[in-house]
């Protein structure tokens, strides 16, 4: 059975996205985000949103695990901003019911989303410029970085929480991500 353990960066939402992973059948476990990659054993790694980028423990250090990662709000913000992207304010603020585009249609994680979809987002911090390596996925009036994408390191983020009813096809998102999970 597959496993993908959720590093627990104290987001508000972060029980739901186990659960998520649990309701399709995943073996999954929350880990504090203090845990080293060393001491998992899983096939893949959700990077969980949270309040504060100075907050994150060793969530970086699974960037280099060589397993796919899916970074959730700040999650994603944590990957572009270690390899080199860049995070600001975002000009919205707080949580909105966001309509969002998908420029990708063939991106492992958001393409089976294409045209649009429906997400719940906090654009108090966001992705600015994205990391070398990384491919834009999805967009909106709101956030010009929705979501990114590296598939050849299989690493993932989107903006929106996918874990949250409000996400119109957020189940969608960890059923692409358990299929990135288990072909690599």
């Amino acid at each position: 059975m597959t496993k993908i353990v959720v590093v627990d960066n104290h987001g508000q939402f972060t029980h739901l996205e186990r659960r998520a992973l649990r309701d399709l059948g995943v073996d999954t476990e929350l880990i504090d985000n203090e845990t080293p990659p060393a001491e998992i054993d899983a096939d893949g790694v959700v990077l969980s949103g949270g309040p504060d980028m100075d907050r994150t423990g060793k969530s970086a250090e699974y960037l280099d695990a060589d397993m796919p990662v899916l970074g959730i709000c700040l999650g994603m913000q944590l990957i572009a901003e270690e390899l080199g992207g860049r995070v600001d304010s975002g000009d919205y603020g707080g949580y909105a019911d966001v309509s969002v585009e998908i420029v990708d249609d063939d991106d492992p994680l958001t393409g089976t989303l294409h045209p649009e979809t429906r997400v719940w987002a906090s654009h108090a911090d966001e992705v600015k410029e994205l990391p070398e390596g990384f491919d834009l996925t999805a967009k909106s009036d709101v956030c010009g970085v929705e979501a990114m994408s590296d598939a050849d390191r299989d690493l993932y983020g989107v903006q929106w929480h996918p874990e949250v009813a409000h996400t119109e096809e957020g189940e969608e998102i960890f059923e692409n991500f358990l299929a990135i999970c288990e072909s690599a």
